[in-house]
């Protein structure tokens, strides 16, 4: 179970863009900071373990820039998965020059966030679903009808399997990734819902790797919100 920790305040809402939310936890004075794009700009705060923010900066993008979501996430064998509008994935593997794995075939529904752990793909879709394929064989584990709108999100805590999905019907939930020593095969478990009402989600993301708490931000929101395990 999670509740809800003091919120931390911005300049200007969150961009209406996927995957909108970036966090990063710093060791030294337990620091965490977080990044939002807000137009043509992106700000980036820290925060005390408290929610309470020590610096916040702006930084304003070229004219005529753009700004995209992160459709790239690489695990800890670099290896690389791509999605597009089609919902197409690609698996690569990094180095010198990049070399194509596995090509896992769409169907019509955009994918705007995937996610990779321990050789196991996690695609949100459009359509609200989220899947697993195995990452070498693109074999299909897993279909969860996890929401009733598009996902907008997701993140991963290696430490503990946990998946955190977010989207356009104002939830975010929570999941746990297990993988069966048995048949190899992947088992999900649902962890946790919490409801955001009247938001229009657009970024989510766990604050540490061990999925013990997450942040959310909304298009018109002017705050990060903030929530931790009970």
């Amino acid at each position: 179970m999670f509740r809800r920790e003091r919120s931390i305040p911005l300049r200007g809402s969150a961009a209406a863009l996927c995957n909108n939310l970036s966090v990063l936890q710093l060791p030294v004075r337990n620091l965490t900071r977080f990044g939002v794009v807000h137009g043509p700009s992106a700000q980036l705060l820290s925060a005390a373990p408290e929610g309470v923010p020590l610096a916040q900066r702006q930084l304003q993008a070229k004219e005529g820039a753009g700004v995209s979501p992160p459709l790239i996430t690489q695990d800890g064998v670099a290896d690389v998965v791509t999605a597009d509008d089609s919902g197409l994935l690609c698996v690569w593997q990094s180095g010198p020059e990049f070399k194509l794995l596995t090509r896992i075939p769409g169907f019509g529904v955009p994918c705007p966030s995937v996610q990779l752990w321990q050789g196991t793909i996690a695609a949100g879709y459009g359509n609200g679903q989220v899947r697993l394929y195995e990452a070498s064989t693109g074999t299909l584990h897993v279909q969860i009808d996890a929401h009733a709108r598009a996902i907008c999100a997701l993140d991963l805590a290696p430490e503990v399997g946990k998946l955190l999905s977010a989207a356009e019907d104002t939830f975010v939930h929570i999941w746990k990734l297990s993988r069966s020593p048995e048949g190899g095969y992947i088992e999900v478990e649902h962890c946790h819902g919490e409801c955001v009402p009247d938001t229009q989600v657009c970024g989510a993301r766990f604050c540490d790797p061990s999925g013990s708490s997450f942040a959310v931000t909304g298009y018109d929101l002017a705050e990060i919100l903030r929530f931790s395990s009970m």
